[in-house]
């Protein structure tokens, strides 16, 4: 027994028998089988398929019909997963753990596979669309920031991001989110938890920070403006404002090298000439507003000292004044660096590189200058033994007796380690020797 139906254009008839997919009716009308009481595994489905989800029983079965490759996308998600299925752009399902099927026949089906399970954060070009859907209302956290927001998003404790301005979602089944809202018109950012905050991926994108040692300061500009001085520590603040920048100042003594520079002398000698500055900042708003850069002010500064206290001096007076032209520099260096909030605590001259040919003139000047000195010491020893020996012999001449015993200790020192007899007594030593020789005499020839 047979019968007539009518499948209309927007239709699709599945004609099964004994359970198993027999034929696929399109649109048209077709004779099927008188199906009374029948078996029910022996049927005729008349499908709208204007309605793009299909559910039946059969899903596995027909999955594997080539017919219903051109007519049906099938939708499969594995458990610990989901799907989103948009037809002809628009949301239409939200998909759990299991087969499912979409006529394809007017519309344009795209499944979107996720997986909550495994990161929290949930990004999609039509993010937009999905706030508007109730039935994700369980399952996402959306946070929507509008320009000059951030926000700190942690999720199960930990943070997970720094956000900017925008639109974010966040899987919070089965977890915990945290958001915490800030303006970038407060700037300065504190918490509890900064450096972990500091330490997030993609944090220094949003957030500026500086450390400060104890032997620091800094000086905090917001759009060119000083807006406070920073002790020790570790500081941060918003981006997207007007620019931010930092200025740190050691305030510990410091040396500076002031390289050499081709100087000439007043006598008109060309040297170079090294400067070694030792100084400290004393008044960091003086340091960081007055000038532009204190540090190359200084020393520029000093160039321009060692310039005029080289140049009004002759070489002579140069070397033989190091120290002074160190204490004339200092003095007038002292004054103009405290105008910018620096203060200068010595100054001196650590080389004086003279050019090669002046070298060697120098070196005989020095040579010629030791060799005079040498002489006039000499002249000078002469005078004073001539001097001693007129003073000795005036001093004889007017003491008799002093000079009898400057005669015994000349004859002393004659007859030193030979056998000699004395014979002291009245009268001339000259004769008394001479009678002793002429006795000696006349005993030898008896």
């Amino acid at each position: 027994m047979w019968k007539s139906i009518r499948i209309r254009k927007n239709e699709v008839g599945l004609w099964y028998r004994h359970g198993d997919l027999y034929r696929v009716l399109r649109a048209g009308r077709h004779w099927v089988p008188a199906m009374r009481g029948q078996n029910p595994r022996d049927r005729v489905d008349i499908v709208d398929t204007l309605e793009a989800r299909f559910e039946s029983d059969q899903l596995r079965v027909l999955k594997s019909d080539k017919r219903l490759s051109e007519l049906m996308t099938f939708v499969q998600v594995s458990e610990g997963r989901g799907a989103l299925v948009w037809v002809d752009g628009n949301l239409d399902a939200v998909l759990g753990p299991g087969l499912h099927a979409f006529w394809t026949v007017h519309s344009t089906v795209q499944a979107d596979v996720f997986e909550p399970g495994r990161e929290a954060r949930f990004q999609h070009p039509r993010l937009a669309q999905l706030t508007e859907d109730e039935r994700l209302g369980d399952l996402l956290e959306f946070v929507d920031l509008t320009q000059g927001e951030r926000a700190l998003v942690w999720v199960d404790g930990r943070l997970d991001a720094v956000l900017s301005e925008g639109l974010h979602a966040y899987w919070k089944r089965g977890r915990k989110i945290t958001v915490e809202r800030s303006e970038v018109s407060e700037f300065r950012f504190e918490h509890d938890k900064l450096e972990g905050v500091l330490a997030s991926p993609g944090a220094s994108k949003l957030i500026a920070s500086v450390s400060v040692e104890p032997h620091e300061r800094a000086m905090l500009f917001r759009g060119g403006e000083l807006v406070e001085q920073l002790g020790p520590g570790r500081f941060a603040y918003w981006l997207g404002g007007p620019s931010v920048s930092v200025k740190l100042v050691d305030l510990r003594e410091q040396v500076e090298d002031i390289q050499g520079q081709d100087i000439m002398t007043a006598d008109k000698v060309t040297l170079r000439v090294n400067l070694v500055l030792t100084f400290r900042v004393t008044d960091l708003e003086k340091a960081v507003n007055t000038v532009g850069d204190w540090s190359q002010t200084l020393y520029r500064e000093a160039q321009l000292e060692l310039r005029a206290a080289v140049g009004g001096r002759t070489l002579e007076k140069l070397l033989s004044d190091k120290d002074e032209v160190g204490s004339e520099i200092r003095n007038r260096l002292a004054k103009r660096a405290a105008e910018f909030g620096v203060s200068v605590n010595g100054v001196g001259l650590r080389d004086l590189i003279l050019p090669g040919d002046m070298k060697t003139i120098l070196n005989e000047v020095i040579i010629a200058q030791k060799q005079a000195e040498a002489n006039l010491i000499r002249r000078r020893e002469e005078t004073a033994a001539a001097r001693s020996q007129v003073n000795t012999a005036k001093l004889l001449a007017e003491n008799p007796v002093l000079a009898r015993m400057r005669e015994f200790e000349a004859l002393q020192e004659i007859l030193k380690g030979t056998k000699a007899t004395f014979v002291l007594g009245s009268g001339d030593l000259k004769e008394q020797i001479g009678s002793l020789v002429r006795q000696q005499a006349a005993g030898d020839e008896t």
